[in-house]
């Protein structure tokens, strides 16, 4: 037995129960409908010449039903008889490669073959304007040359800054739009500045490109689309304002306000920008950000397939295992970071064996007198939390709440021959 073991071995791990928490469900019945009929209003598709060539500006995030959306989006241009393609629009992610970008893409379900058009994807950016800061102001160069472009994307509130504009259609053309480059100069003066720069940048890149209008969307706290929208360029800033004030209303959350330990499944960029969305785990890399439960301690077990390695976020978390650092592409996370320029995030947290031995230290160091009494949740990621997991010392608060109902009566966690949960 070595140190580590010795020092855990006699580490309890409290029983647990199944839990449903319950949010409001509105949602958009027929989503594919819907966003035609947003197409199809004055502003939209109307504005599209036939034979121009459109670009399509798609995300890495994990937002619900982005291939339908993408999908109807390309089938209304061609309609219209003018020429979709694909832009990967994330800023530095994808390993800041195209190919990698093209990939991210793909692993979300946006293929050429699935989507009828197709992707050009590069990291050649012209500079077409600077802020009076002196920041450059950049685009993607296949975008630049379009005739026409179409920006798709989730309005939510950011992981690291606060404004009136946060994650949305603004960011995703000052950031996204702008590729590693763009991104890079939009970070580069901190966060502190960020909820000026990026709709700074953005308005900027609308006023002096061929940006014809945004698809705007709203999820609710079940990863499904609950508002579609489709703002003209002249609209999208005070209109997406409105919708992000509706997107916080809506924000999945913990319903418990402190917890001795947050065991996360998995991280990844298609769940958030930090891994794990800061606003559920109430942990922040920036001081510039706040809300959210009071958590002691926090581990992360693995990382999502769509986020190819990418482990930007596990810094914020107290441990992790062996496991995800094996999984680890420490360029695309460092990439991140170097882009980003906030690099506690990428740091690697205190790696254990197992996810038995993650879950024991982070017990033992808790800062509770009693380890039998430890306030444990345990959620698959931050984007799911219809139904998680809660030690029995949360069972008498469970019950009490008027949002929670319990699914089961208390069991042991179940571990496999190599110490990681079944």
């Amino acid at each position: 037995m070595d140190i580590l073991q010795q020092l855990l071995k006699d580490i309890p791990i409290p029983r647990m129960v199944r839990i449903r928490q319950k949010f409001d469900r509105s949602v958009v019945e027929n989503p594919q409908r819907k966003l035609e009929e947003e197409l199809a209003k004055p502003g939209a598709v109307d504005a599209i010449k036939p034979g121009q060539q459109v670009a399509v500006a798609v995300g890495s995030r994990g937002v619900a039903n982005i291939g339908l959306f993408t999908r109807t989006t390309i089938d209304a241009i061609k309609a219209a008889g003018a020429h979709p393609f694909i832009v990967p629009c994330m800023g530095s992610h994808g390993g800041a490669t195209a190919e990698g970008q093209k990939e991210v893409l793909e692993h979300l379900g946006v293929t050429e073959e699935a989507m009828g058009a197709p992707i050009r994807s590069s990291m050649e950016v012209v500079q077409i304007d600077q802020l009076s800061n002196g920041l450059p102001v950049y685009v993607d160069k296949y975008a630049y040359e379009a005739d026409a472009i179409v920006v798709i994307n989730r309005v939510k509130p950011h992981t690291a800054f606060r404004g009136p504009i946060e994650s949305g259609i603004m960011k995703m053309i000052s950031i996204g739009l702008g590729k590693q480059k763009g991104a890079e100069a939009c970070h580069q003066l901190g966060f502190k500045y960020m909820a000026e720069n990026v709709p700074a940048m953005a308005e900027i890149m609308i006023d002096k490109l061929p940006i014809l209008f945004g698809v705007a969307l709203v999820e609710n706290a079940y990863d499904e689309t609950c508002r579609i929208e489709v703002l003209p360029a002249a609209a999208i800033r005070e209109r997406e304002e409105q919708l992000l004030v509706e997107a916080k209303e809506r924000l999945p959350k913990i319903l418990f306000e402190q917890i001795d330990v947050l065991l996360i499944d998995y991280i990844g960029k298609n769940i958030s920008g930090d891994g794990m969305d800061p606003n559920v785990t109430g942990r922040y890399p920036t001081p510039y950000a706040e809300g959210g439960p009071e958590v002691s301690k926090m581990v992360v077990f693995d990382l999502t397939p769509e986020t190819k390695g990418n482990a930007n976020g596990v810094g914020t978390a107290d441990f992790t295992t062996q496991r995800l650092v094996d999984k680890t592409d420490l360029k695309a996370t460092y990439a991140n970071g170097l882009t980003s320029t906030v690099c506690a995030p990428t740091k690697i947290a205190t790696t254990l064996s197992n996810q038995r031995e993650a879950i024991k230290a982070a017990v033992k160091t808790c800062n509770i007198l009693d380890y039998t009494k430890c306030r444990m949740v345990r959620i698959q990621d931050t984007l799911h939390l219809g139904e998680i997991e809660i030690s029995v010392n949360l069972l008498e608060e469970a019950r009490n709440h008027p949002d929670i109902e319990i699914l089961t009566e208390p069991y042991e966690l179940k571990f496999d021959s190599e110490g990681n949960l079944f």
